[in-house]
């Protein structure tokens, strides 16, 4: 009978993803994450021959804490603040999760209606009282706007300040609502 191995799918999983969030995504490399986990390479290519696999598995697990970062808000300029504070705080996985070029080729229509947005457009829809297409079109300037604005964050190009930050969404808020009323 093998050996059971020692190290696990799910060590190497959350292993992976510290060593993102500590070094960023273009250190998981199957020799750096052995040496962050102490272990041979042989575990890691044993439970990953297909280290895209480990990638995807790394990338859930990324957008899942992402998301219930941002989704304990109370209401939808809370999470654009969240979502902006998730980049500065955790600059790493920011990069990781939306600049390592995994929405390659798609649009911002796309993106805002991947499934991945659903529980966001839903907060978007009751908050607002909107369709789902109203709500869709109300959310696509916050998000290029927020994300401009964490983008910027976490790849130190502007300084965090969370008062200017909230100020400029709720101007950007209220002219859309009363774009909506007109």
């Amino acid at each position: 009978m093998p050996k059971k191995p020692t190290t696990t799918k799910e060590d190497i999983v959350n292993g992976a993803f510290r060593l993102i969030r500590e070094q960023g995504h273009e250190a998981l490399t199957v020799r750096n994450l052995a040496s962050f986990l102490g272990c041979s390479t042989q575990p890691i290519m044993y439970q990953f021959p297909d280290t895209d696999i480990l990638k995807d598995l790394v990338y859930r697990k990324a957008d899942e804490f992402h998301s219930e970062y941002i989704l304990v808000a109370k209401d939808l300029l809370e999470m654009g603040i969240r979502y902006i504070r998730f980049a500065k705080e955790e600059p790493q996985l920011f990069r990781f999760l939306f600049q390592s070029g995994r929405f390659s080729g798609l649009s911002l229509e796309d993106l805002i209606t991947a499934p991945e947005t659903a529980d966001l457009l839903a907060v978007v829809s009751s908050e607002e009282e909107l369709t789902a297409e109203e709500a869709t079109a109300f959310f696509e300037p916050l998000v290029a706007v927020v994300h401009g604005y964490a983008s910027l964050i976490a790849n130190n190009g502007m300084e965090y300040d969370p008062d200017a930050i909230a100020r400029a969404l709720m101007m950007i808020a209220e002219g859309m609502e009363r774009k909506k009323s007109e």
